[in-house]
């Protein structure tokens, strides 16, 4: 039996945030719970080492969504974090906070304290900008390290030029004032190593005497007494242990891991829970609802420019790459998982961008077979804002059997409409010098696909659009019947207990969700802390 003032389950993006701030005044004791392991693996801390942890069963939880009608009765690998630091070790480093627009509408949505005006200084406590320009939106003394793309590559630098040409501006900060327009990407990135939010948070961290990092342990489920969250029935390395929260217990799991916890707990739809012998707690109808994420789609195309593809097809080159980024820290292993961005409109009376394009120097059909044999560059394109929403549940009462994940993607005219019209600008934007001359062949969709057949267009992407990892929602924020936590973050009829990651989200941020996880670990540690003192 162990006994802490808070208990944090799950080591990722927000919990290493929540486990520094709330054991940095020393006053509490806190324990940090991680299912996974240490962060010892070199390619955890390598930019490009994603290639080598996605799919690891020692870092990657290697979840797989069931077979889901709007990609045609595919199933598809969801990649989520298993290892100190969670997704944002094994994550692309992409740095997003998304647009105020999108906080300032959680706000409308009755979430006081949530509106962009809110959550702006907690994304300013997070950083350290170390790019231009500088500006009051921008933090400067925070412990993650956010840099711009040092690594550049002409093909990019080509498709940036052909977007402007194509008539959507550049934007140097697409993390300032407004999110429009295409540039490089900003990446979570320390002297070309990953600044993870284990780095960013642990590590200055792991001195205090009132902080344990309790690695390899699994929680089974909550404690509860009378409706209060005690504590936490866990497995480590095989043992069971039970750890005991004074003050509360923070979920902080991910949007599969805190929802599928809450309901091995008997906190969820009882519906679903009771055939499987699960005792209820609370009847909570949303919790494992509303999960939302980005759906990508993947235009290659051939081009007579050098790209990874041919950068590393043999292993001399391979060998000199790793020497320059042994001497150096330079070179393509610093690559994040992207190098171009455009956050752009499929509509001109749209008020803010609703597509994002991920614009990489290489390609290749998956991460299993490596890249493709000839020169080429993928225009990954999403929606940020889709309306469609899909579904967790338990497969069983045993915590170790994945739940079922439906994500129920393309479910909606508008969400089928703005995919077609992403992958359009996409080939548009192809069309445009100084990158047209260099464009050799579209690969995919290729020609068998008109520009403007819409509906071949959209069979294309449900036959070969995969995720980008970003599930959120399913633990959401409000007051409505399925919410989850209220504005502070705490569940519904249950005291003691909050949740505090992607899951909380009501609706999906445009762009990459790494940054307002990791915002939302800094908002909630500040609201513990106040509630504790009042």
């Amino acid at each position: 039996m162990l006994d802490f003032d808070f208990v944090v389950v799950g080591a990722g993006s927000a919990g290493c945030a929540i486990a520094n701030r709330l054991s940095e005044n020393g006053r509490f004791s806190v324990a940090l719970l991680e299912a996974g392991g240490k962060d010892s693996n070199p390619w955890i801390h390598i930019p490009v080492g994603y290639f080598k942890t996605m799919g690891n069963p020692n870092t990657d939880w290697q979840y797989k969504t069931d077979a889901d009608d709007g990609i045609n009765g595919r199933s598809i690998p969801w990649p989520r974090g298993r290892v100190l630091g969670g997704s944002s070790s094994i994550n692309g480093l992409l740095y997003v906070r998304g647009q105020s627009q999108d906080f300032d509408h959680w706000r409308q949505l009755g979430n006081t304290g949530w509106a962009w005006d809110d959550v702006l200084p907690y994304f300013k406590r997070t950083e350290t900008w170390k790019g231009e320009p500088q500006s009051d939106a921008r933090g400067q003394n925070g412990p993650l390290s956010v840099s711009p793309t040092a690594l550049k590559r002409d093909i990019v630098d080509k498709w940036l030029d052909a977007a402007v040409a194509a008539g959507y501006k550049n934007n140097p900060d697409y993390n300032g004032v407004d999110q429009e327009g295409v540039g490089y990407f900003q990446l979570t990135l320390d002297k070309g190593k990953r600044c993870s939010s284990a780095v960013a948070y642990l590590k200055p961290a792991r001195g205090r005497e009132n902080l344990e990092i309790i690695t390899h342990t699994q929680v089974r489920k909550l404690n509860i007494s009378e409706g209060r969250v005690t504590g936490v029935d866990a497995v480590r390395k095989g043992n069971p242990i039970s750890i005991n929260a004074r003050k509360e217990v923070i979920l902080s799991a991910g949007a599969i891991g805190s929802p599928q916890i809450l309901m091995l707990s008997g906190i969820g739809d009882a519906e679903d829970l009771k055939p499987l012998g699960i005792d209820i707690q609370k009847d909570l109808k949303g919790v494992g609802k509303n999960l939302q994420d980005h759906l990508q789609a993947r235009p290659i195309f051939k081009t007579d420019l050098s790209t990874i593809n041919i950068e590393t097809n043999n292993y001399f080159k391979q060998g000199m790459i790793a020497l320059q980024y042994a001497l150096n820290r330079t070179g393509p292993m610093t690559m994040a998982a992207s190098l171009g961005t455009g956050f752009l409109k499929t509509e001109a009376h749209l008020e803010t961008p609703d597509i994002q394009f991920h614009i990489q120097p290489f390609s290749a059909n998956n991460a299993v077979e490596g890249p493709h044999k000839f020169s080429a560059f993928t225009a990954s394109v999403l929606q940020m804002r889709p309306e469609s929403a899909g579904e967790l549940k338990l497969k069983s009462a045993n915590y170790l059997d994945h739940p079922h994940i439906h994500p129920n993607y393309l479910a909606t005219p508008l969400d089928q409409k703005t995919i077609v019209k992403g992958i359009q600008v996409a080939r548009k934007i192809a069309q445009f010098e100084p990158l047209k001359s260099h464009v050799t062949e579209e690969y995919e969709p290729g020609r068998e696909v008109a520009f403007d057949d819409e509906e071949a267009t959209l069979e294309w992407a449900r036959n070969t659009a995969v995720t980008i990892y970003h599930p959120t929602g399913t633990c959401k924020m409000g007051n409505d019947p399925m919410a989850v936590v209220d504005e502070r973050l705490r569940v519904h009829g249950i005291a003691c207990l909050r949740v505090a990651d992607c899951s909380i989200m009501p609706t999906i941020t445009s762009g990459n969700t790494n940054a307002p996880a990791i915002m939302i670990g800094e908002k909630v540690s500040a609201m513990i802390l106040e509630d504790v003192h009042t």
